[in-house]
């Protein structure tokens, strides 16, 4: 399939389960992933303050956040910033109706220990399909950190169309756990 192809095979995918459905899987994955040892051991963790019909990271984010630094991107132009989440006071309407944390830019991206990245689609040798407008492909490179793309467990593809500046995630979890 090409990557189009594979984003509305997806999105068909996604209708056949209700929120509530959704929800319960968002909730079991990130139950599983919290024990994950890198994830215990961070200290600052990149996150993404999901859309309707992703994994919800919304109520992981308000559980930690007040253990751990919560990273979100905020879309900016092209590219996407880094903001603290420090409470839901701090989120705002932004790009594509996506709520971004408001406050300063943190630019110490070396000091991310853990990324957790959604995708459209992901394969077991971690490859990441996305919405098509590459932010996390000029992000990703910029940070040291480990990756873990997460999402439900129909997401998981055979093999996603690659191109030269994809990068693989270091793993993938779904609502099954790590592939």
């Amino acid at each position: 399939m090409t990557k189009q192809e594979l984003r509305k095979y997806i999105s068909q995918e996604k209708k056949k389960y209700g929120t509530t459905e959704l929800d319960e899987m968002s909730a079991t994955l990130f139950r599983l992933l919290e024990d994950h040892p890198l994830f215990q051991k961070a200290n600052t963790v990149l996150l993404y303050y999901a859309l309707p019909k992703e994994v919800n990271t919304h109520a992981f984010i308000e559980k930690w956040y007040h253990h751990k630094h919560i990273l979100l991107p905020v879309v900016v132009g092209d590219d996407l910033e880094l903001h603290e989440y420090t409470g839901p006071t701090c989120m705002k309407e932004g790009a594509f109706h996506i709520m971004e944390p408001s406050g300063d830019v943190f630019n110490q991206l070396d000091t991310i220990e853990l990324s957790i990245i959604p995708g459209v689609a992901f394969d077991a040798k971690g490859h990441r399909l996305g919405r098509g407008k590459g932010y996390y492909d000029r992000l990703l490179p910029h940070l040291q950190s480990y990756n873990i793309g997460v999402c439900y467990h129909f997401q998981v593809v055979q093999e996603v169309p690659t191109d030269e500046y994809d990068r693989p995630m270091n793993e993938v979890w779904t609502d099954n756990g790590k592939l």
